[in-house]
């Protein structure tokens, strides 16, 4: 599902290559390097310089190169102006389905950019609870809080020794479960040291191809609908947890699968505001969701706080949220998609607070989208990239990032799920200042349509499906919070992507109208429209007596033929946005801003929808969602 220390390796690399080595690429305007190499914005005969925000907040710092010690573990934060608090404590694997720290009475004080853990005289005895005296090995797991008590990262340690330590191989990040089928399975993980892992299954061992601190590692010849336990070997450790692989295709069998979005940081602080996620919020969704025995969860966008000018600080931010679905992931899917605070941005400097930013490049390696594939494991199986397109400025020329992993299709059983990314190339002070080019907050470009408009004729040819789920991160219609934007910008069709400095034939409107028209009029079997973005859980009917346009509206119209669902659920931690008054607010049949997530209960033909507050566990909404 999740990974990303190869890509900290590979942009360590690539901000050593000489700044007037990166192409710019054509499809951006106005943007020019000056004498020294660095990216600048000119309008007319003014210049507005990059800016570039200095982030001590990185991944690899927040691990803290931690070093084995007489007495225990130091470790080295890389900034002797750090100062905090570290909690820590052991991990008892094997003690419990979800193991966690359990975190010890003292803490630890990070003083000059380091802190020291002293095992050997602090937890030893009494303490004991995992018997590192004994066996000689064990797993520290630790919090780091900053001078201000803001949680920053929770990370573990593996050790060995009883004094002298030294660090031994630890997974920094998983296992995982991911691309789950009925005969197939990817199990994905990090470690701290390049190793060759593998995976038992069923007496069988599947291996790395070759030593790396990524490991994605496909478990094949399995038997539908089984449940199996799998463990890990890596170096001389191992864990071990389960999982159950898909139906077959076309299976009626009942099943549950979850969704939600907008996972942010939120207010109330703790770990309501865990740099990056609502890791409170998201733990409780997680755990609620594997009491009810779900297939997956798809979690379609704001995953974090974002909005970032540096990889490894996404990077932290992605582990954070990663850590708080991990105990669970270990045994079903969490399957996420990208939204707009995914954004990862150059960033130019015009007097204003926010001034200019669009995505970052060389897109292979530093745009917000190859980042996300970076971090998590998803089917590749979607568009491409925008190159090749009507608007391409330069064929010869790669001008666009790429659709991997950040737009896909899936299906399990007799359900599919189409994702799409309404976040794609975005620039997100567009909407106000075109004059750098990129993408619209929600708007679907033409590749990506034209995938879509494919994907969804095939999956509604298929006979082994019988439902079909679109989502996206932002809303076709918004109700609460995105009025001035999302697919609507209060109604201004003039708004639309800019290629190379030129706006693209189509308004947000207008593609609005194109995907509602496949989706509704052309895919019988799509059910619903699950989108995020707006935070709260709202339940919209769109159909044929629907408004859909402002008052004067001078394009075309478009009429629909059935009615379906957009089903918002954007409540998973981010701070609440209330209702707000549009044309189609008298379709609305539910609308709250609690914390739910929504579960689809499928049996063969028939679909029950249950909104619940994981938190509370009070029932919040439910229908039928049925042809």
């Amino acid at each position: 599902m999740f990974r990303s220390f190869q890509l900290v390796l590979l942009s360590l690399f690539f901000f050593t290559i000489s700044a007037f080595a990166q192409r710019i690429p054509a499809s951006y305007s106005h943007i020019f390097r000056d004498a020294d190499g660095k990216l600048f914005l000119k309008a007319d005969t003014v210049v507005f310089p990059q800016r570039e925000s200095k982030s001590f907040y990185a991944l690899q710092n927040m691990i803290g190169h931690p070093k084995g010690s007489e007495d225990g573990l130091a470790f080295d934060f890389k900034d002797a102006g750090f100062t905090g608090l570290m909690y820590y404590g052991f991990i008892p694997y094997g003690d419990s389905k979800y193991p966690q720290p359990v975190f010890f009475k003292r803490t630890a004080k990070i003083k000059a950019g380091k802190a020291v853990i002293k095992i050997k005289k602090k937890m030893a005895g009494k303490y004991d609870m995992i018997g590192w005296e004994t066996s000689g090995k064990g797993t520290l797991g630790y919090r780091i809080a900053d001078s201000k008590g803001r949680l920053i990262y929770e990370g573990r340690v593996a050790f060995k020794g009883k004094g002298p330590f030294e660090v031994d191989d630890t997974i920094l990040e998983g296992p995982f479960v991911n691309l789950l089928h009925a005969h197939d399975v990817t199990i994905s993980f990090t470690t701290n040291h390049v190793l060759k892992a593998a995976v038992k299954v069923n007496g069988k061992i599947f291996s790395d191809a070759q030593a790396g601190l990524t490991h994605e590692i496909l478990i094949s010849g399995l038997r539908a609908e089984t449940s199996y336990d799998y463990t890990v070997l890596y170096g001389n450790n191992e864990q071990t947890y389960a999982f159950r692989t898909a139906p077959e295709s076309g299976s009626r069998k009942p099943f549950t699968f979850a969704y939600a979005s907008d996972s942010r940081g939120g207010s109330g602080g703790g770990e309501r505001n865990f740099l990056g996620p609502n890791v409170y919020m998201v733990k409780k969704i997680m755990a609620l969701t594997a009491f009810k025995k779900a297939a997956f969860m798809q979690f379609t966008g704001d995953l974090i706080s974002g909005y970032l000018n540096h990889t490894d600080e996404m990077n932290l931010q992605y582990a954070n949220w990663k850590r708080a679905v991990e105990p669970f992931a270990h045994y079903l899917p969490a399957i996420a998609a990208m939204g707009n605070h995914e954004a990862l941005t150059y960033s130019f400097s015009d007097g204003t607070t926010y001034g200019y930013s669009v995505d970052r490049f060389p897109y292979d390696t530093q745009s917000a989208e190859a980042v996300f594939a970076a971090n998590f494991v998803n089917p590749l199986n979607g568009p491409q990239t925008e190159d090749g397109a009507v608007y391409d400025p330069d064929p010869n020329h790669i001008d666009f990032p790429s659709y991997k992993e950040n737009a896909y299709f899936y299906t399990y059983a007799n359900v599919a799920v189409v994702v799409m990314n309404s976040n794609y190339w975005y620039a997100p002070s567009l909407k106000h200042k075109p004059l750098s080019s990129g993408n619209l907050h929600g708007y679907i470009m033409d590749n990506q349509f034209n995938w879509v408009a494919k994907t969804l004729a095939q999956l509604q040819q298929n006979k082994n499906i019988d439902h079909i789920f679109v989502t996206e991160h932002t809303p076709f219609f918004p109700n609460g919070g995105h009025s001035g934007d999302d697919m609507w910008y209060s109604g201004n069709n003039k708004q639309r992507a800019v290629v190379a400095g030129k706006p693209v034939s189509k308004g947000i409107i207008e593609r609005r109208d194109q995907l509602l028209d496949l989706i509704v009029n052309h895919t019988p079997k799509v059910r619903a429209i699950l989108t995020g973005d707006e935070h709260n859980y709202c339940r919209l009917e769109v159909g044929p007596n629907t408004p859909m346009y402002p008052e004067k509206y001078e394009g075309k119209k478009i009429k629909l033929s059935r009615t379906i669902w957009q089903i918002n659920n954007g409540s998973a931690g981010a701070p609440y946005y209330a209702q707000e008054k549009l044309p189609w607010s008298g379709k609305v049949k539910g609308f709250t801003t609690q914390n739910v997530v929504v579960y689809f209960h499928v049996n063969g033909k028939q679909i029950e929808v249950e909104v619940q507050n994981p938190d509370t566990l009070e029932p919040v909404d439910g229908m039928s969602l049925n042809p």
